[in-house]
């Protein structure tokens, strides 16, 4: 298994490693180190899941300290290592003389994404102890209590236990002391439940039994975000923790969503029903056993109707005198709920009757039950009293009201279905009373308040990073925007202006409605199936859009023609993505049907953006060669959370008083629809093998504001076509050059992967070498091989590289079967000139060289992505030395002979001027390095990297500087 050197820290990976693997590993640790939360975007298919966990268990393990042989030796390393750990942690110096290695706490959205995650640490040869954390509902093996649901589910449980009265429950702590070494093996959810199953322990119960002792804990997003679910993770010391957000492109909404509540008129409605039924059960039982028994007094139930009762009034009498509704400030709350004397001296003894209230009716229910099978959920009601004692605490928490300045009251009519659900008790329509956050930072800030080491947040669709770390409100010192696995050949992207017949495509609220909009896509979509193979996924901004036009496709014809629906078929066959959460698997698994049916030739799906199938569903290979984006999907101006959204960031931004950079509420709104693109074209290429084609179907794509907002690795490759036959030309064409070669390239190296594949120039033969030239945006630092013969030399526009003894013809002979040389944009571009691919051919000499051991790679902290305009790296020790710099100082390159000179003449003190730009000076030696002129833009450094270190000189770069991997074809 290879091995890495990352930032000084040794990283075992279970395959060769791509650059950008390399470069995500780099930021993942020096975030570690630093003790800084990081913010890091990798496309999917660049194995970001397995970097995190390689990367961060590798320093975990660094901190272990080794062990000696001799006495002193142990005693020695124990106390520096001590000194080393103290650190880490300084709550209390009991802890610090016996130091604790930091606990990891690693959460994803759902329970399938962490069942992924597990998956992936079982392909590593790291091993720390483990537990997986989950719900009742997931993991009760009691014959009983596993059938029901929610609540009764839970007070089932509590009350089998507290009188130990579950056989499961009972053997568990004896389970874990006979079984010490349960964990350090990955195991999932479903081995706790068939250890269980097999052997007795309850696996809820076991699971938390590990967790007191487990390096790292897999949990989903609740456990983190819920303040009380954050409180249940006892065995966890906060101050040495490692937090890591994976998937974490909706975790700003996730957060906002978890600190907010509604109330609907319904729900208020049934809270007074259960109310009502709590006295009536009370006053039943008041003469039976449970006399004495104060948690069932009427009185406090009766007092607790009549506060709702009062609720529900108040409610209805606020003045509503436009659709706006009412809005008023976050801290209102407490002047409305003051007037129904519900403050902060009474709520603790109100959300005491409510919990009350609800243990009553379980009651009830589970007695009504008793000796009946009960079906799946059927006495698990979910009591609208809960939610209403979930809304108080979200209220009146921290007994402060400093939160509540980002929030905002709303009262507004209900409308539609939900208004007709809401009438009831006289409402002609029913209203609901909301507290909506705005600032999503709340649930982190408390991450900063419990001295969390590190908070790493990570997804494929993070951009644009600024306005994610803005909203989060959380200091991300540490950031990246990777590049993709794959290079040029794999992926067509193209921004299609105008449909078949020449009208434009735009599906503003201008246009969308019209009928010669809706025809004009839909043609377009015809051609596009009859063109891309097997699978095809096409995404609308609403459901809205996607119902009319399927409807109009349905319907409407021009002449004795098919409709368009009916053409649509005769290429795929199609599947539309469900409204109702509930439906959706059945249509998955249609899709899945069609995709695989030896008859067809293919199917397409219909979705919307921000649905289900945007949403971390795999659509790999022939699932989805292709992704058609109809339109930006903004949401609705007027809905009433998008507006006080908008208004709220607003008001922010013309109060605070600050450098700082806020985001205004345009730019919230435009980033949004933004996020959800790049989540719905992230289906297309999931692994480094595959290909598909991303095409935009809306002229406003090809404005640059669109374009700067899309993912980083994704912006080199869209083309604008303002011609329906010639997108349609290169579509076709991008198909079958994958047929004629048999799928996508598989180039031999890592470093051609993370090219991009663009911005390549010629490769020249001389008398005695052959010389690559770059152009002045490219990085040639990117391309250095460790063997002698191949220099870094200046160039007048850009830089090249020399490899002395070796003709052109000799190096393509070796060359990947299939490749292409991709010229500049403004080179050569004929269809009968000789290409041969730039990566590929630095490749081939490292092909020679495949059986040679694999070298360790130093990727430092300075290093950047590829796709930045800043190459740095660090000076290693022996070659430091014999230019008479201190190893560990930065260097920067091309224009070796100049920055040489400098150093040796200066014992190592760069004369450089470093407040001038390099693209400033009017010397000629400059030019070679306007590559490196935007440095602050690198996604790699932080804000403040145009501040230079003093240490830091500019120097040559020579091949020993970097060593780069190997990535063998078939490793993967």
């Amino acid at each position: 298994m290879p091995t890495y050197k990352v930032a000084g820290i040794s990283v075992q990976f279970p395959y060769d490693a791509y650059d950008c693997q390399l470069v995500y590993m780099e930021r993942v640790i020096s975030s570690l180190q630093q003790g800084r939360n990081a913010l890091l975007e990798s496309p999917t298919g660049t194995g970001k899941t397995l970097c995190l966990l390689c990367a961060t268990l590798a320093w975990r393990e660094s901190l272990i300290p080794l062990q000696q042989t001799s006495q002193s030796s142990q005693r020695v390393t124990s106390q520096s290592s001590q000194r080393g750990l103290m650190s880490l942690s300084q709550n209390d110096s009991e802890e610090a003389l016996q130091p604790k290695l930091p606990t990891i706490v690693y959460s994803s959205r759902t329970h399938s994404q962490l069942q992924q995650v597990i998956r992936e640490l079982k392909a590593t040869v790291y091993r720390p102890k483990m537990v997986v954390l989950g719900s009742r509902e997931q993991m009760c093996i009691h014959r009983e209590v596993q059938n029901l649901r929610g609540r009764a589910q839970n007070h089932a449980c509590r009350s089998l236990t507290k009188g130990r009265n579950c056989k499961h429950y009972n053997g568990v702590a004896d389970y874990a002391k006979n079984h010490p070494q349960l964990g350090e093996e990955p195991i999932d959810i479903e081995d706790l439940v068939k250890i269980g199953k097999t052997e007795g322990p309850c696996p809820y119960f076991l699971s938390r039994e590990l967790h007191n002792s487990a390096d790292i804990l897999f949990v989903p997003y609740n456990y983190l975000i819920e303040k009380e679910m954050r409180r249940s993770l006892t065995g966890v010391s906060w101050g040495r923790t490692i937090l890591i957000f994976d998937e974490a492109h909706n975790l700003a909404r996730i957060c906002a969503d978890a600190a907010s509540f509604d109330l609907p008129a319904a729900h208020l409605a049934t809270c007074i029903a259960e109310a009502s039924s709590c006295v009536d059960l009370a006053l039943a039982r008041r003469g039976s056993d449970n006399a004495a028994d104060t948690s069932i007094d009427p009185d406090n139930f009766a007092v607790l109707k009549a506060l709702l009762l009062e609720l529900e009034k108040r409610i209805n009498e606020v003045p509503i005198e436009s659709e706006l509704g009412f809005t008023r400030p976050g801290p209102y709350i407490y002047e409305f709920l003051a007037e129904i004397k519900i403050t902060y001296e009474t709520v603790s003894m109100l959300i005491d009757t409510i919990d009350q209230a609800t243990a009553l009716l379980e009651d009830e229910a589970n007695e009504r039950t008793v000796g009946a099978k009960s079906k799946a959920g059927g006495t698990g009601t979910m009591y609208r009293l809960s939610t209403f004692r979930d809304a108080l605490r979200i209220i009146f928490r921290d007994n402060n009201v400093s939160h509540a300045g980002s929030y905002k009251v709303h009262i507004h009519e209900q409308s539609g279905k939900d208004g007709n659900k809401a009438a009831g008790r006289g409402n002609k329509k029913g209203r609901m009373l909301s507290w909506w956050c705005f600032n999503p930072g709340l649930a982190m800030e408390e991450f900063s308040k419990m001295g969390v080491r590190s908070v790493i947040l990570t997804s494929g669709t993070l951009a644009p990073l600024e306005s994610f770390a803005i909203e989060l409100n959380l200091a991300f010192d540490v950031r990246l925007e990777n590049p993709h696995v794959i290079d040029a050949s794999q992926v067509w992207v193209g921004v299609v202006s105008n449909g078949p017949s020449g009208r434009p495509l735009n599906s503003s609220y201008r246009s969308r409605d019209s009928i010669e909009y809706k025809l004009e896509l839909g043609n377009t979509i015809v051609n596009f199936a009859r063109i891309v193979p097997d699978g095809v996924l096409v995404f609308f901004p609403s459901y809205y859009l996607l119902n009319s036009c399927i409807e109009a496709w349905q319907t409407v014809t021009s002449g004795p023609a098919a409709t368009v629906w009916e053409r649509i078929c005769r290429n795929k066959q199609p599947v539309v993505e469900p409204k109702e959460s509930a439906l959706f698997n059945q249509a998955n698994e249609d899709f899945v049907a069609k995709i695989n049916d030896p008859t067809s030739t293919g199917a397409i799906f219909f979705a919307v953006c921000r649905g289900k199938v945007s949403e971390g569903l795999d659509f790999a290979d022939r699932s989805g060669r292709a992704v058609v984006v109809t339109g930006i999907p903004f949401a609705m101006k007027m809905d009433p959370k998008v507006r006080l959204k908008r208004e709220f960031l607003d008001e922010q931004a013309r109060s605070r008083i600050t450098k700082h950079k806020v985001l205004t509420g345009e730019e919230w709104y435009v980033q949004q629809a933004s996020r959800a693109v790049n989540q719905a074209v992230g289906r297309v290429i999931r692994h480094r093998n595959d290909y598909g084609a991303i095409i935009l179907c809306d002229e406003r794509f090809g404005q640059s504001g669109p374009q700067s907002q899309m993912s980083l690795w994704l912006r080199p490759y869209i083309k604008t076509y303002h011609k329906f036959g010639d997108a349609a030309f290169s579509l076709t064409r991008f198909f079958k050059d994958r047929d004629t070669l048999g799928g996508p390239l598989k180039p031999s190296s890592a470093v051609g992967t993370a090219t991009g594949g663009h911005d390549y120039t010629r490769v020249v033969q001389q008398k005695n070498s052959t010389v690559i030239n770059f152009g002045a945006a490219t990085n040639p630092l990117r391309f250095l091989q460790t063997t002698p013969a191949l220099s870094l030399q200046s160039s007048k526009d850009g830089a090249a590289l020399e490899k002395s003894g070796t003709s052109i013809g000799g190096l393509k002979n070796s060359m990947p079967a299939g490749s292409i040389f991709l010229p500049r944009h403004h080179e050569d571009t004929g269809a009968l000139a000789s290409r041969e691919s730039l990566s590929a051919l630095l490749a081939a000499d490292r092909v020679s060289k495949s059986s040679q051991p694999l070298k360790d790679v130093a990727i430092t902290a300075a290093n950047c992505a590829v796709g930045s305009t800043a190459g740095l790296v660090h000076l290693s020790g022996g070659f430091a030395a014999s230019k008479g710099v201190m190893a560990g100082q930065r260097i920067l390159g091309p224009n070796p002979s100049r920055r040489l000179n400098e150093l040796q003449s200066s014992g190592g003190q760069a004369s450089t001027d470093h407040s001038r730009p390099p693209e400033a000076s009017s010397k000629p030696d400059d030019i070679a390095t306007s590559y490196l002129k935007d440095i602050g833009s690198c996604p790699c450094i932080g804000p403040k990297a145009s501040n230079r270190c003093k240490e830091e000189t500019e120097v040559a770069v020579m091949a020993e500087d970097i060593i780069p991997t190997d990535q063998k074809e078939g490793t993967r």
